[in-house]
């Protein structure tokens, strides 16, 4: 579908890859197509027992004395798919959208997060018209639950000092700083009633411990979503969080009981939908909760998240109802957390110095799990919240525990490739490169504390809304930028 968009090897990789299945801690089959991709161009190549790929490319004639580069980028993508989208993205490819100068995929995430890399790297090394120093093109995995990739990599074949991070959304920027992150992981035990515990009938319940009546599902829909570092700041409705402010009020009107709650799917994603599975002894009550609630929200929203709604239906159940103590708790994390941008920085105007994210909210039969996605440019500031995320959750008879700690990636004032990205960029378009630090995380906090004297820039085409079914890219920025990386190659 692709065959006649230009650059058109770099569109022909993108098609390739996009027909491979590649959510993250499911790599195999990505990786095996850039190891055969090493094989048939007849390329030194490395697969690590992760799936990590870095392939080599010897410099050509009369670039060999020059200073060696890496290229780098991960395989795997965020997989969010529309409520209404049938794929298996664990098992299934993406079908691509082309709708003049922008490329999406129907009803799913794109994966130009950080597909473009991927694309571009193989491009680049298959061009036998390019002249160029040795090329070491680093692709990893998992880099969007945690940076496992990175974190587990041998750099030790790597001899090149200048690394070129494609992974960033904004044509026109280069990114030299981003914050560093973990994930907060929240286990809180729930009891739940057991006497006389009886279906009556689809969705009518008699516990026998106070509180009888029908079970509903109530559901915050239609939210806008996007990356919980790189949109955090722009106020759209995290749906668990405002499921949470719903349930606040319904817990004001009625008796009730929560039976199962669920939100999100990625920590590193605000959640788009939620939904809450309750028993209550009074529809006309909750049902006016809900609507009123509905309405305020709407327009609270409207700027952010125009589709968002509230709704209220019945629900067929498969758990007992908690107990009213467990109820409580649950409603107690989900109101005490903060969350979203905690302090702005005031040392760069318009950047994110602190946040939180709740991403994944889900429901066994003996414990409610919360997934909090923390991230911070000052490590006491990033210390500090993690200790009160932990404190609340604790203080409420949860475990915690945290992964995929990665550092911040430090502002380099001296940057020889920073100034040779900036003298290129002004002569190709007459233009100013903005030099940014970024609140989202990236792998050049992690490569540039294994590889000492790392000169690292991350940047990369027009890619708007990542991390949701509305992510596109526009054709033209990726044919603009991969020329800029030629000329970048040529002359560094």
């Amino acid at each position: 579908m692709l065959e006649n968009i230009k650059p058109e090897r770099v569109f022909y990789y993108f098609e390739e890859i996009s027909k491979i299945p590649r959510p993250s801690y499911h790599e195999k089959e990505i990786s095996d197509y850039l190891v055969n991709f090493a094989k048939d161009h007849g390329l030194e190549y490395i697969q690590d027992e992760l799936y990590n790929v870095i392939i080599i490319k010897p410099a050509t004639a009369g670039y060999e004395k020059k200073p060696a580069i890496v290229i780098q980028g991960h395989m795997d993508m965020v997989c969010e798919k529309t409520s209404d989208c049938q794929k298996d993205m664990d098992h299934e490819g993406l079908e691509l959208v082309l709708d003049g100068d922008i490329l999406s995929a129907k009803g799913t995430t794109l994966g130009g997060d950080d597909g473009i890399a991927v694309a571009y790297a193989l491009a680049l090394l298959e061009d036998e018209d390019l002249k160029h120093p040795r090329l070491e093109v680093v692709i990893t995995v998992s880099e969007e639950v945690g940076m496992d990739g990175a974190r587990g990599i041998d750099v030790s074949p790597l001899q090149g000092r200048i690394f070129l991070n494609i992974d960033s959304e904004m044509e026109g920027q280069c990114l030299a700083s981003c914050a560093g992150g973990g994930t907060c992981h929240i286990s809180l035990p729930v009891s739940r009633d057991d006497e006389k515990w009886t279906v009556l009938d689809g969705h009518s319940i008699d516990v026998g411990a106070g509180i009888s009546g029908h079970t509903y599902r109530v559901s915050v829909t239609g939210g806008k979503g996007g990356h919980s570092g790189a949109q955090i700041h722009m106020g759209r409705a995290n749906a668990t969080v405002l499921l949470g402010r719903v349930l606040r009020s319904i817990n004001g009107s009625c008796e009730w009981r929560l039976i199962s709650i669920t939100g999100g799917t990625k920590d590193n994603a605000i959640p788009r939908e939620a939904s809450a599975v309750i028993l209550a002894e009074d529809e006309e009550k909750i049902r006016s909760a809900v609507e009123a609630l509905d309405k305020a929200v709407s327009a609270e929203f409207s700027a952010t998240d125009p589709e968002l709604h509230i709704e209220l239906e019945p629900a067929s159940c498969d758990m007992k109802p908690m107990s009213g103590e467990s109820t409580d708790r649950v409603l107690l994390l989900l109101s005490s957390m903060p969350n979203g941008v905690r302090r702005m920085s005031r040392d760069i105007e318009g950047l994110v110095e602190t946040s939180l994210n709740l991403g994944i909210t889900a429901t066994e039969e003996g414990e409610v799990s919360f997934a909090f996605s923390i991230r911070s440019s000052v490590a006491s500031a990033y210390e500090a919240l993690r200790q009160k995320v932990t404190y609340v959750a604790e203080s409420l008879g949860a475990k915690t525990e945290m992964s995929g700690e990665y550092p911040a990636w430090e502002y380099v004032a001296k940057s020889p490739l920073r100034e040779k990205m900036i003298s290129i960029y002004r002569d190709m378009t007459g233009k100013e490169l903005k030099v940014f630090a970024i609140h989202a995380g990236l792998e050049c906090g992690i490569f540039a504390g294994k590889m000492p004297g790392l000169d690292a820039v991350s940047f990369g085409p027009d890619i708007w809304d990542i991390h949701t079914p509305d992510e596109h890219l526009s054709v033209s920025s990726v044919a603009r930028v991969y020329d800029f990386i030629k000329r970048l190659i040529q002359e560094l």
